[in-house]
C-alpha cells in the first residue's frame, strides 16, 4: 500500500521539492515551503473542488425532507450512519494520505469517543456540550500517548505499534465487566442539547451533517495551512523536511492529536445513533475498515474518505439483501481498485476532470 500522491511534490513557482536539498546544497529557508502543491484537486476545474461538494451538502440537506414522500424514512438513519463513518475515515485520511502515516489502530480512537459517552450516560452525565468534549480530550490524550512511542519508527514498525497498542485499548475495554465487558454496554438515551431532541432522527441528522461539514471544513483549511503543506513535505521526504530545520516528529505528533480527537468525535457521535458500545469498535478489524474506505475513495484526496465510506456502506447494504457472505463480493472490489483505481473512486473523478 502506498501513501504517496500520484503527482509531483511542486512549490507553486515550478521547483521540485525533490531539489530542494540536495548534496552538497545549503538548507533552503522555511518560508520557501508555503506554496507546496501535492495533490490532483489543486488543478481540477471549480465545479469539481466546490460546486459539486456543495450540490451533495444541498442533496444531503434536502434528503429527511424528501425521503418520506417516496416511503424511504428508515434511510434517514442510514445516511447519518455513513456521515459518521465518513468524519471518521477522513479524520484517518488526514494522517494517511496527507502525513503519510498508515495507521492500523484508528479505531481505538473511535471506540474510546464512544466510550466515554457511554460511561458517562452510565454515571448520569448526558449533556453533549460536556459529553462530547471529553470523549474529544480523551481520544485525543490517547492519540498523544501512543503517537509519542510509535511515531519515533517508521513503515512496518509504525503500523504493528499502532496495532499492538489498539489491541492493548481493545483488550482493556473487554476487561471492564462494570460497563459490559465483551457484551458492551446499552445507552438508556442519547445525550442533550439544549432546543434539540437528538430521539428524533431529523434532528439528530441535521445536527450530524452540520458537524461533519464543519469537520471536513477544518480537515481543509489545516491542509491547505502552513501546517499542511510541511505535514505533506514530511510525508514526500521526511529526511529532506528535517534537513529544512522543521520539527517533523512535533508536526506528526500534532497531526496524530488532531485525527484522533476527530475520531472521537465519530465515536461520540456513533454512541448516540447506536445507544450501544461495544469493544467491537476498537478490533483491528475496525481499523482495517477504515484504512479501506479511504483506500475506496482516495487517499489523500479532500473527500477521499468521505466517498470511500459512502461507498463502502452502501455496498454493504446492498450486497446483504441478496447474500449473507457479502464479504466476498467486497473483497473483489477492493481488488479491482487497487488494480485499475489506485488513486481510488474520488481519484477517478479527477482524472477524467483534468
Amino acid at each position: 500500500m502506498t501513501t504517496h500522491s500520484n503527482s509531483p511534490s511542486d512549490y507553486r513557482d515550478g521547483t521540485n521539492v525533490a531539489a530542494v536539498v540536495s548534496p552538497g546544497t545549503a538548507p533552503v529557508p522555511k518560508s520557501h515551503t508555503d506554496g507546496l502543491v501535492h495533490t490532483a484537486a489543486s488543478t481540477a476545474p471549480r465545479w469539481i473542488t466546490v460546486w459539486l461538494p456543495l450540490g451533495c451538502l444541498l442533496l444531503l440537506a434536502l434528503f429527511p425532507l424528501i425521503a418520506p414522500l417516496f416511503d424511504l424514512g428508515f434511510y434517514v438513519s442510514f445516511v447519518r450512519r455513513v456521515l459518521i463513518y465518513a468524519l471518521a475515515a477522513s479524520s484517518l485520511n488526514f494522517i494517511l494520505g496527507y502525513g503519510g502515516m498508515v495507521a492500523l489502530g484508528h479505531a481505538a480512537f473511535f471506540g474510546a469517543g464512544a466510550y466515554v459517552v457511554a460511561m458517562l450516560s452510565a454515571q448520569g452525565q448526558s449533556q453533549a456540550l460536556v459529553v462530547w468534549p471529553v470523549a474529544m480530550l480523551v481520544a485525543g490524550a490517547l492519540a498523544l500517548l501512543i503517537g509519542a512511542i510509535s511515531l519515533r519508527t517508521r513503515g512496518v514498525y509504525f503500523i504493528m505499534i499502532t496495532l499492538a497498542f489498539a489491541q492493548m485499548v481493545f483488550y482493556l475495554f473487554i476487561s471492564l465487566r462494570q460497563y459490559g465487558g465483551e457484551d458492551g454496554i446499552n445507552l438508556s438515551a442519547p445525550s442533550t442539547l439544549p432546543n434539540l431532541n437528538l430521539s428524533n432522527d431529523t434532528q439528530f441528522y441535521y445536527l450530524v451533517l452540520g458537524i461533519v461539514a464543519a469537520s471536513l471544513w477544518l480537515m481543509h483549511c489545516m491542509v491547505n495551512s502552513r501546517f499542511g503543506r510541511a505535514l505533506q513535505g514530511i510525508r514526500e521526504n521526511e529526511t529532506r523536511m528535517q534537513a529544512l530545520g522543521y520539527p517533523v516528529l512535533q508536526i506528526k505528533l500534532v497531526a496524530f492529536v488532531f485525527a484522533g480527537a476527530l475520531a472521537g468525535l465519530a465515536g461520540a457521535l456513533l454512541a448516540n445513533h447506536n445507544l450501544f458500545v461495544s469493544p467491537s469498535l476498537m478490533h483491528w478489524t475496525a481499523s482495517a475498515n477504515l484504512i479501506i474506505m479511504v483506500i475506496v475513495g482516495g487517499i489523500g484526496l479532500r473527500f477521499g474518505g468521505v466517498v470511500g465510506a459512502a461507498v463502502m456502506l452502501l455496498l454493504e447494504e446492498f450486497l446483504r439483501l441478496y447474500t449473507e457472505y457479502w464479504h466476498l463480493p467486497m473483497g473483489v472490489l477492493l481488488l479491482v481498485i487497487v488494480l485499475f483505481a489506485p488513486r481510488g473512486v474520488a481519484g477517478v473523478f479527477l482524472r477524467r476532470s483534468t
